[in-house]
């Protein structure tokens, strides 16, 4: 059963804690809410889960409780001991204990053996994966607020299959946001190119405590990558990043950010006088892949 908040602040005055801005921690005390985000995750027996910034369990017995097979990845020294403790004879629950980036642009290195151990990856020399065999791997969280952007695009890089996740409404709004929206840039891109994007509900601030200040929004991505290789992706990545570095300027002068001539834009019947945010994720991909073909 869920964590109530009476419940929550026990724990954390137990471990000698408090909510930590600097992690961005907001835990979760509504419990069917709780429930709702591990119903999102549509857990099966035996899944393996990835749980960035458990705090003080609540989501994590509720998927464990569901038979999921949890990797916990938690920052805060406190809490990581108090869940280490709790779940010491639980089976299906693995610690790890820090960041789960290494850097802006990676994924934690020991998070990042289990997931390239759950062959989640497909090594272009390795045969492709069995998925009736294969359980898939998930992310399951609800996440600390100053790292979801990052973190989610490189799971899906690395080959997580599904992400269910609580987030600020913000980035929610930009992981969907199309061509000319405000809320458009590179995660835009980039999470609808690497999967299908459902903002399944909206979360009040009420849910959480402490209360943030801003509306959050339950998000699940579906992997469906269009790249084919992780190394692929990070190339484009940073292509797209180069190109949105002046989305106030013609898509002209934006590419040659990219160091792309213009004649792939005309190749591809694209108007140079048009500005970056008005490419569809579609044709940013065309115009990475004619201007820089894969080897």
């Amino acid at each position: 059963m869920a964590q109530s908040k009476h419940e929550i602040q026990m724990i954390l005055s137990a471990a000698g804690a408090e909510p930590r801005q600097r992690f961005g921690q907001n835990f979760m005390i509504d419990q069917n809410l709780v429930r709702l985000v591990a119903d999102s995750g549509e857990i099966s027996p035996g899944d393996r889960v990835i749980e960035v910034g458990p705090g003080t369990g609540t989501l994590t017995e509720e998927l464990m409780s569901r038979g999921a097979n949890v990797i916990a990845v938690e920052i805060d020294r406190d809490l990581a001991a108090s869940l280490r403790e709790r779940y010491a004879n639980e089976p299906k629950f693995e610690l790890i204990e820090g960041d789960a980036l290494a850097g802006k642009h990676g994924i934690n290195p020991e998070l990042l053996v289990r997931i390239n151990a759950s062959n989640a990856i497909e090594s272009p020399a390795a045969p492709p994966r069995d998925t009736s065999e294969t359980k898939p791997l998930k992310l399951v969280a609800n996440l600390p607020y100053n790292i979801a952007s990052p973190l989610v695009i490189e799971l899906l890089i690395a080959g997580v299959d599904l992400l269910a996740f609580t987030v600020q409404k913000e980035v929610a709004d930009r992981l969907r946001a199309g061509a000319t929206d405000d809320a458009y840039g590179p995660l835009s891109v980039m999470a609808q190119l690497l999967s299908r994007v459902e903002v399944l509900r909206t979360l009040p601030p009420q849910a959480f405590w402490p209360a943030p200040k801003i509306e959050s929004s339950l998000v699940r991505l579906r992997r469906q990558d269009r790249f084919g290789n992780p190394v692929r992706a990070a190339e484009f990545s940073r292509f797209l990043h180069e190109v949105f570095s002046a989305r106030r300027k013609t898509l002209r002068k934006a590419i040659q950010r990219a160091d792309v001539d213009e004649k792939v834009l005309t190749e591809l019947k694209i108007d140079p006088q048009l500005r970056p945010e008005n490419l569809t994720p579609e044709q940013f991909l065309n115009v990475f892949t004619a201007a820089r073909p894969a080897r």
